[in-house]
């Protein structure tokens, strides 16, 4: 159970509830066990108003608590607690995570595998069947649920999440407050290869990938994401930098800092992202290139060109009859013609 002023707490943390003092301490010790919207919500749960197409449910909502703005407040039934805030999806962004499933695991557990040159940080949860490298350094409060392996010379930060199945290569360095799901992939080695007089016959000679990844503070990447490390310098993942599942990140790729990357990109080696960036999903980034800071790209973008000025940029069509389509496909290449 979470108590109203846990949730302020939380809340300010980002902005402050604009209201905090006007409420009675009856209402700062109401508890409430989760969140539900403003149609579903029970007197036990918080909500919250971040959608104007909501606004009339707000008079009949039976939540405990809603997060609204000022303009709206006087619209909140008189049952539930109004929380002033200037953004409310933000406010519930801080305050699910009061929420959230908390593993009951603790300390270290007799399975794992840990090299005795490894430096373990205070009160750090390590689960079944993990190996810890040599001279790998994990800091304070961190946790790895099941099967996480960490390779040699890895130094990772404190409070750091690291889910199943997780691999982090050797002389990897991760910063502080880390989020890492199920089965992501750091310092694995770059698709790096020189061709001989006859790859069918002689294949391909593989380039040693002798960089690092080198990956920031606060962020976060989702399932079975791939950040290779770098073939001669490193990989960088700036601070703040948010990546969803099934996103490839090749040698040498480095990202600035509060980029956010959705599903299915792909990124290949030696390009620059800026600062600020959202990347759609499905989106393909040739390699050797830069990208402007604040530069958004729709989701199955191609991009092939450095970008050098901020803004929104897209490319492909979207579905049509494939009659429609093949119409359209035979116009564009007329325009390229005299």
């Amino acid at each position: 159970m979470i108590t109203i002023e846990q949730l302020i707490t939380r809340i300010e943390q980002r902005q402050p509830v604009l209201n905090k003092a006007e409420l009675s301490t009856e209402q700062l010790c109401l508890n409430l066990d989760g969140i539900g919207n403003l149609t579903t919500a029970n007197p036990q749960q918080l909500s919250f108003l971040a959608n104007p197409h909501y606004i009339p449910s707000l008079a009949s909502s039976q939540a405990g608590a809603v997060l609204v703005t000022a303009e709206h407040r006087n619209e909140v039934v008189k049952s539930a607690v109004a929380l002033v805030v200037s953004t409310p999806y933000l406010a519930y962004a801080s305050a699910s995570q009061l929420f959230a499933h908390q593993s009951l695991v603790s300390g270290i557990h007799p399975s794992a595998v840990i090299a005795e040159s490894a430096v373990i940080g205070n009160e750090v949860t390590i689960g079944p069947f993990c190996v810890i490298g040599e001279q790998v350094q994990i800091g304070d409060r961190s946790m790895l649920d099941a099967h996480v392996v960490i390779e040699e010379n890895t130094s990772i930060g404190t409070d750091c999440v690291f889910k199943s199945q997780v691999v982090i290569g050797h002389d990897s360095v991760l910063g502080n407050y880390v989020r890492l799901h199920a089965g992501v992939s750091v310092g694995a080695e770059g698709f790096g290869f020189a061709p001989t007089s006859n790859p069918s016959v002689t294949g391909w000679e593989r380039i040693a990938q002798l960089g690092r990844v080198v990956i920031g503070d606060y962020v976060r990447i989702g399932s079975q994401t791939c950040i290779d490390r770098g073939a001669i310098d490193d990989t960088v993942i700036g601070d703040h930098v948010i990546i969803d599942n099934l996103v490839q990140v090749a040698h040498n790729v480095h990202i600035g800092d509060g980029t956010a990357i959705a599903a299915q990109t792909g990124i290949a080696g030696s390009t620059t992202i800026g600062k600020r960036c959202i990347i759609g999903g499905a989106v393909g980034i040739t390699g050797h290139i830069e990208i402007a800071d604040d530069v958004t790209l729709s989701g199955m973008t191609m991009v092939t060109k450095s970008i050098t000025k901020a803004g929104s940029y897209s490319s492909g069509t979207a579905a049509m009859p494939t009659a429609n389509w093949r119409r359209a496909a035979v116009r564009f290449r007329q325009l390229g013609r005299d």
